[in-house]
């Protein structure tokens, strides 16, 4: 016997107060899967710790996220303490300066404090993204980066308007 909501039961939920899901059947299939394996979904939301309060957008997606806590599903939240530390790679931000790693945590441990006021802390994991990009070796950065082509980087907004300085 399954420790979840049918699917029926789980989608009904989840499409609750949204507009649309996105893609809906791979969220279906996901739900599927964790019904008939009787093993819970692992939901991921990645923050980014510039500033040491959440505002009033991220509680959409927290709530979201607590309903599938509520049907049996763990949520990770990760905090990008490491990327944190570079900041707006345009220079342009101020929304976006780049951190010490301490205030990073500092800000990232204020998020965990604002988002257990709507997710349990019961199926929640806490988790930093330096815990994997720390130890990263350069040749470990060279392999991950030949994946990409210039021109998909460039698509990113944030990259796609960084000025382009002349080293010669």
């Amino acid at each position: 016997m399954s420790m979840f909501p049918t699917l029926n039961e789980q989608m009904d939920i989840l499409k609750s107060g949204a507009a649309e899901v996105l893609p809906e059947d791979e969220i279906v299939k996901k739900v599927e899967y964790a019904i008939k394996k009787n093993k819970p979904m692992i939901i991921k939301l990645g923050c980014d710790p510039s500033r040491p309060d959440l505002h009033i957008g991220h509680a959409v997606v927290l709530r979201k996220m607590r309903q599938f806590q509520d049907m049996g599903h763990h949520a990770i939240l990760i905090v990008g303490d490491f990327t944190g530390m570079i900041g707006d790679p345009t220079g342009k931000s101020k929304t976006r300066p780049a951190l010490t790693i301490e205030e990073t945590r500092a800000n990232g441990q204020s998020y965990f404090d604002q988002a257990s006021h709507i997710l349990s802390e019961k199926n929640l994991t806490i988790k930093y993204n330096s815990e994997w990009l720390s130890e990263m070796s350069f040749a470990d950065v060279i392999k991950l980066s030949a994946q990409y082509t210039v021109a998909q980087m460039l698509e990113r907004d944030d990259f796609s308007k960084a000025p382009i300085k002349n080293s010669i």
